[in-house]
């Protein structure tokens, strides 16, 4: 993480692997002892919309965690590695909540907005059948990173994409998130946001979450690395904004020194907690 720091933005995938690859390295002895992982369950018809749950089988109606990974839209697994994104499930479970790492359809075979219709239906999915796992259909926080994020922004905060008695959510947790969606010239993954949203300005506008930003969003936090993919610290401070702006409170914003786009990812269930605790604060407390 030090070496490759302020030169991220350099080679963003070759950053990525040696991040994937030293962290998996590392995760492959994080402690897993104690948590049950039922895998490949179908929350919809199409291949990719399956989800694994997570549970430490502790006692009561546990609160849930939904993670909805990255990927630019294009691209993307639950399983990136054999250790990552599950760690951040394993993380979870192992502190009392239920963990849930669901799949998406990808563009540019699926587009706008099917990524957020696959968190409505993974959603309904919980609100239906999570008790039988021990979560509390009531208390369902939604972890979205990257385009990820882009997906449950989209969910939580735009009506339109939400049943009639709204989103089912008690939280929204933003890590790294693409809540803007834009071309810019700074924007290494233009083309790929181009593949999911089209490139007509009034409908990248009308698709960022951030336009749908009111006081009766559901409580949200915030969390960026140091070293980010270009303008995602920029479109999450922009979140922060409005989202102080219209509740006039500001929310819950972590900003990790040293960490970069994958790390804030990679570290969770590893011995660095701060994140992760924070987390779980705002899931005990709900801000």
């Amino acid at each position: 993480m030090v070496e490759l720091g302020r030169n991220w933005g350099q080679n963003i995938p070759g950053h990525v692997r040696a991040m994937m690859d030293s962290f998996s390295a590392l995760l492959a002895d994080s402690p897993k002892d104690g948590v049950e992982v039922i895998r490949d369950i179908a929350y919809a018809s199409h291949p990719r919309q399956q989800l694994d749950v997570f549970r430490s089988g502790g006692a009561g109606s546990l609160p849930v965690v939904i993670f909805v990974h990255g990927g630019a839209f294009v691209d993307g697994d639950r399983n990136r590695t054999a250790e990552v994104y599950s760690n951040v499930l394993y993380y979870f479970a192992r502190n009392g909540v239920v963990g849930v790492n669901i799949e998406y359809r990808l563009a540019p075979g699926h587009r706008y907005p099917s990524g957020s219709q696959d968190v409505a239906l993974a959603v309904r999915w919980l609100r239906e059948n999570i008790a039988q796992h021990g979560g509390d259909p009531e208390r369902i926080f939604l972890v979205g990173h990257s385009a990820g994020a882009a997906h449950a922004g989209s969910y939580a905060y735009d009506r339109r994409l939400q049943p009639a008695s709204g989103p089912g959510v008690a939280g929204l947790v933003v890590l790294s998130g693409r809540v803007r969606a834009e071309m810019l010239p700074e924007n290494p993954n233009a083309r790929k946001v181009e593949a999911y949203y089209g490139a007509d300005p009034a409908v990248l506008e009308d698709c960022s979450a951030v336009t749908h930003v009111s006081a009766d969003s559901v409580p949200t936090m915030i969390a960026v690395a140091e070293y980010e993919n270009p303008l995602l610290d920029v479109h999450c401070a922009e979140l922060f904004h409005r989202l102080a702006a219209a509740k006039r409170r500001a929310p819950r914003m972590v900003w990790l020194a040293g960490h970069n786009h994958t790390s804030i990812i990679a570290h969770f269930n590893t011995a660095e907690e701060r994140l992760g605790r924070e987390i779980l604060d705002f899931i005990r407390l709900g801000r």
